[in-house]
């Protein structure tokens, strides 16, 4: 099944319906999308008609501030509705971290700042993505780290299982050669020392979503403590997302 929408300079949106639900009912297709730095539409006028035939009414833009200053954010048009929550809340440079950091770890252990650093920026995204009846995108810069991180809380509250789960968060795979030459486009003055790097090896999510569960009980138990996403919430988000 291909989830991966072809564009020439977005290399990681994804749609994520069809996957199966503990219910039995199936995520909508063309509901909920996730991808990489939607700033890249700008000046791409056959991607920005693409972007537009999918009928996408809200983004949610995880990126920080600075940057979407520095590389743009989605272009504008009549009836897109943008919302700018910045999850994360310590920066790294993941290009120039050293050849000996093991990726599981560290991006289990970077993810699970971002789960506690951002709780106001979380419930807020679900908030809106249970609010809205028509198309809605969420991205962060690579659509792998911050992106991932959303679309794994939105599908297990969902009731999606935890293997569909892991397999989508490293669907990121299949662009990560496309990341990293846009990266050496992007800088080609600095060097970039990380092996990793775009990488989405399917035990980064394994890992920490064993974390949250021994700390929490389960998704569930993490986004109820520590985002207040009440039955209200997950009623709403699985009413809005799944097949009738």
């Amino acid at each position: 099944m291909k989830r991966h929408i072809a564009f020439e300079r977005l290399h990681n949106f994804r749609d994520l319906g069809g996957y199966r639900a503990a219910d039995g009912r199936t995520v909508r297709w063309g509901r909920l999308y996730r991808s990489d730095s939607l700033g890249k539409l700008s000046g791409q006028d056959k991607d920005q008609d693409r972007f537009r035939a999918l009928g996408i009414r809200t983004v949610i833009d995880l990126r920080y501030p600075w940057e979407i200053e520095r590389s743009g954010r989605v272009p504008p048009h009549h009836g897109l509705a943008y919302h700018n929550l910045s999850i994360e809340h310590r920066p790294y440079d993941q290009a120039g971290l050293g050849p000996d950091v093991e990726p599981a770890r560290f991006l289990a252990d970077k993810y699970g700042e971002v789960a506690h650093d951002g709780v106001k920026e979380l419930r807020r995204a679900l908030e809106i993505v249970a609010d809205d009846t028509g198309p809605l995108v969420f991205h962060c810069h690579s659509g792998k780290d911050r992106t991932g991180l959303l679309a794994m809380l939105v599908l297990a509250l969902l009731g999606v299982h935890e293997d569909d789960i892991v397999a989508d968060f490293a669907l990121t795979e299949l662009a990560t050669a496309r990341l990293v030459a846009e990266w050496h486009i992007n800088y080609p003055d600095l060097t970039l020392t990380w092996p990793a790097y775009g990488r989405a090896p399917a035990e980064v999510m394994r890992l920490f979503l064993v974390d949250l569960t021994t700390r929490y009980g389960s998704v569930h138990g993490y986004a109820a403590e520590r985002l207040g996403a009440d039955e209200d919430l997950v009623t709403a988000l699985r009413e809005r997302l799944l097949q009738p």
